[in-house]
């Protein structure tokens, strides 16, 4: 097996070794994967890691390991090749690292029609497994208007939030990736088969490990760092404080990327962690769709228009005649004379301006005088042209 070309020896290397592991992943950059596969295939000067690497080589075919895969229809990129993400290199950087994880990774295997680069850019939406109804509606809603703007939603295709945001950016008729912590080809869990082969068929299916290899836990862990390199930002949707959702953050920040939080009810454990990152200034609070928009996408692009205060039907009013609508009693009738001297506005003007709020419904003729309406008016709607709205 000595000599293999980079990417059998890659293909390999990603059959023995796990997700994140920083010390070979530097090797492999540092050296090349064929080097690293010579060495571990000596044996010499091996660290007991190293050892334990070099004891399941005996077993891996990389040209069956391509073969099968390609029968699956899974592919293996590596970096160099076209397909090959950019971003990802990003995991190189120094300090790139979290949890005892890092590194590029040796190579990724693929399911699915689109490619890593022809996608448009990329925004992550994660959160707890144990989401509320809540938690699932916004993480879906986000998608979704993510999806609309032309961008890529990307998870980890979980239960609870991760699954509700693929699902939200393929009912707006986006496109869709899932990063798995197990092969390619299998679905974890195994309840969502019908979502990941849908993915399959329509998105994209990323793992960094090869097909046939289980969901361990410490390989989620892996995962979230793939997530976050391959997007431009991080949405976390409900996450408790101990939550494998803010490994996901906690990785974007490393990155630099753009590191967002839903806030969910003050009294819900479920969101005490996006909530703490927020107070902190970790995360940026967005609560919709277009927010996340503003700040992922292109400069001036998704500006969010700023809220107005509700327009009342009061505010239609001209100056002059809120003025004397103020000045109009709620009780005892007063005579236009004594509402023009406590309006401040000359008295054939205050009677001009009567007439048009009596006829508005604001004010009413009483004895002695005028006097405010029980109730403010009510807008009316514009009648529908049904002529219009058939068309």
């Amino acid at each position: 097996m000595s000599r293999l070309p980079d990417r059998l020896s890659r293909v390999v290397l990603s059959r023995i070794g796990e997700p994140g592991d920083p010390r070979l992943c530097g090797l492999v950059r540092d050296l090349g994967a064929g080097a690293v596969l010579d060495s571990l295939l000596a044996q010499a000067s091996l660290d007991e890691a190293q050892r334990d690497l070099a004891a399941r080589l005996g077993s891996v075919d990389p040209v069956r390991e391509l073969e099968q895969a390609e029968r699956l229809g899974i592919r293996f990129v590596v970096p160099g090749d076209t397909e090959w993400p950019a971003r990802l290199d990003d995991l190189a950087r120094p300090g790139a690292h979290h949890s005892g994880l890092g590194g590029v990774p040796v190579g990724l295997w693929l399911r699915g029609p689109c490619r890593l680069d022809g996608l448009p850019p990329m925004v992550a939406v994660v959160g707890s497994r144990s989401a509320t109804t809540y938690g699932e509606r916004v993480a879906a809603d986000v998608s979704a208007g993510a999806a609309r703007a032309g961008m890529v939603v990307i998870s980890g295709a979980a239960t609870g939030i991760d699954q509700a945001a693929h699902r939200g950016a393929l009912a707006a008729g986006g496109t869709t990736v899932a990063v798995l912590a197990c092969g390619p080809e299998r679905a974890y869990p195994t309840a969502h088969r019908p979502l990941i082969d849908h993915i399959g068929a329509t998105g994209l299916i990323v793992s960094e490990v090869p097909p046939g290899s289980a969901p361990l836990r410490s390989r989620f862990l892996g995962r979230n760092r793939l997530i976050a390199a391959l997007s431009v930002g991080t949405v976390v949707v409900e996450a408790a404080v101990r939550s494998g959702a803010l490994s996901s953050s906690r990785w974007a920040e490393v990155l630099n990327r753009v590191v967002m939080g839903v806030p969910g009810p003050v009294t819900s454990i479920t969101s005490q962690g996006v909530h703490e990152q927020i107070r902190k200034g970790s995360m940026h609070l967005v609560t919709s769709g277009a927010e996340v928009l503003e700040l992922v996408g292109a400069a001036g692009d998704h500006l969010v228009e700023v809220p107005r205060a509700p327009t009342r039907p009061r505010d239609r009013l001209d100056r002059r005649d809120q003025r004397v609508l103020d000045a109009v009693p709620v009780g005892r009738p007063a005579g236009a004379d004594s509402i023009a001297v406590a309006a401040g506005v000359a008295l054939q003007h205050v009677q001009g301006a009567l007439e048009r709020l009596a006829s508005a419904g604001w004010v009413r003729r009483a004895e002695g005088g005028w006097r405010l309406a029980r109730d403010e008016p009510v807008e009316q709607a514009a009648p529908l042209d049904l002529r219009s709205a058939g068309e």
